[in-house]
C-alpha cells in the first residue's frame, strides 16, 4: 500500500479503470478511490473511465476519456483480474499503469500489482488503503458511501462467508465517514417492474440436476420481451440462491449465439475450477464462466452436478 500511495503522488493526471460490464464493486472502488485522491490531492486532475451501471447509476456514471489525457499519466484498474476484461483498455496509453484487485491472479498486468484474495471486495482494499494513512488523510462522504456500496454489494450485504472481521471494521469506518446506509439501501433495494416480472419467470421455469444443482437459463429473446437490461437479467443470480438442499446455482444468460455468460455461485462447494474449464475464473464460491453454444450447457450442468454430489458425500 506504501507503494500505491506513492505512484498517487508521483502524477499529476490519474486515470481509473474498471471492468466490462461493472458492477456495485467495482463501481464503487472506481469512485471511492476518485473521492479520495480528489478530497487529498485536490490539484490532481483524475477520471473515471469506462462503462456505467444502472444498478449503481446513483454513485456515479463513468465515461470514456479523450485519449490525450493518458499521456504522462497514471492509469488504476481496479476490480479486474485480466487486462482483457477492463472496460478502457487503453492502459498502455498511460506512461505507468497500476492493478489493484481482490480475484485470484491470472493475469499479471501492469508495472505494479496490488492483489489480496483474502478481501472480499476491491471496495476493502481501497478502504484499507485510507485507513493506513487515516492520519494524514480525509475520507469524504461520497468515497465512503461509493466505498460501503461496493463492500456490501460484494459481500451479499455481508453474508458471504468470504466476509471476515477486516470487513466489518471497513464498513464501520465508512459509516463513521458519513455513509448514508438509508439513502444506499433505498437505491439498491428498489427493483423495476419489469425486473420483478423477470424473477417470476425464474423462479417457474428454473431447473434442479439430479443430485441439487439449481440453474436458470435466459435467452437473448427472453431479455428482450421482459424489457430488462443484461444487467438486471445477470442479477438474476440471486433469485435462486436460497433453495434447501441446493448448495450450487448458475444463472446462463445469452449475450449472443456465440457468447453465453454463466453467472456461478456456491454456498460451500469450490467452483472456480469448473468456471476454468469454461474459458473462466474467479472466487473459490462465486465464479464466471462462458459457453460458446447452449450445447454446452447439458455437460457443464453434468459436471456441476457431480461436484454437489461430491460435495454432499463428504459432508
Amino acid at each position: 500500500m506504501e507503494t500505491i500511495k506513492e505512484y498517487i503522488e508521483k502524477y499529476d493526471t490519474i486515470i481509473i479503470h474498471g471492468h466490462i460490464r461493472p458492477d456495485g464493486d467495482c463501481i464503487g472502488s472506481q469512485y471511492g478511490l476518485y473521492y479520495l485522491i480528489k478530497e487529498n490531492y485536490p490539484h490532481k486532475k483524475v477520471y473515471v473511465t469506462g462503462e456505467a451501471s444502472e444498478f449503481v447509476g446513483f454513485i456515479g456514471r463513468p465515461t470514456l476519456v479523450e485519449e490525450s489525457l493518458f499521456e504522462g499519466a497514471l492509469s488504476i484498474c481496479v476490480d479486474c483480474a485480466t487486462s482483457d476484461r477492463l472496460s478502457d483498455t487503453r492502459v498502455n496509453l498511460a506512461k505507468e499503469f497500476i492493478k489493484i484487485d481482490h480475484h485470484i491472479p491470472v493475469d499479471d498486468y501492469g508495472d505494479y500489482q496490488y492483489v489480496d484474495v483474502t478481501a472480499p471486495a476491491c471496495a476493502q482494499i481501497i478502504t484499507e488503503l485510507y485507513m493506513l494513512y487515516r492520519n494524514e488523510w480525509e475520507l469524504p462522504k461520497e468515497a465512503a458511501q461509493a466505498l460501503y456500496v461496493g463492500l456490501s454489494t460484494d459481500t451479499g450485504r455481508f453474508k458471504f462467508d468470504s466476509v471476515n472481521s477486516r470487513t466489518f471494521k471497513a464498513a464501520a469506518t465508512l459509516v463513521d465517514a458519513g455513509a448514508d446506509l438509508g439513502y444506499i439501501d433505498n437505491h439498491l433495494s428498489v427493483e423495476t417492474l419489469a425486473s420483478l416480472k423477470l424473477k417470476g419467470h425464474i423462479l417457474s421455469t428454473f431447473k434442479m440436476s439430479e443430485h441439487g444443482f439449481a440453474y436458470a437459463t435466459l435467452s437473448m429473446e427472453e431479455v428482450a420481451q421482459y424489457g430488462v437490461g443484461y444487467e438486471d437479467a445477470a442479477a438474476q443470480v440471486s433469485t435462486i440462491s436460497t433453495i434447501e438442499d441446493c448448495p450450487v446455482w448458475a444463472l446462463f444468460l445469452e449475450y449472443s449465439k456465440e457468447e453465453i455468460r454463466v453467472r456461478l455461485r456456491s454456498r460451500g462447494p469450490v467452483i472456480n475450477l469448473l468456471a476454468g474449464e469454461y474459458r473462466g475464473g474467479g472466487h473459490a464460491k462465486a465464479s464466471g464462466a462462458t459457453l460458446l453454444s447452449w450445447d454446452e450447457l447439458d455437460g457443464f450442468v453434468a459436471k456441476a452436478d457431480e461436484i454437489v454430489k461430491k460435495f454432499k458425500a463428504i459432508k
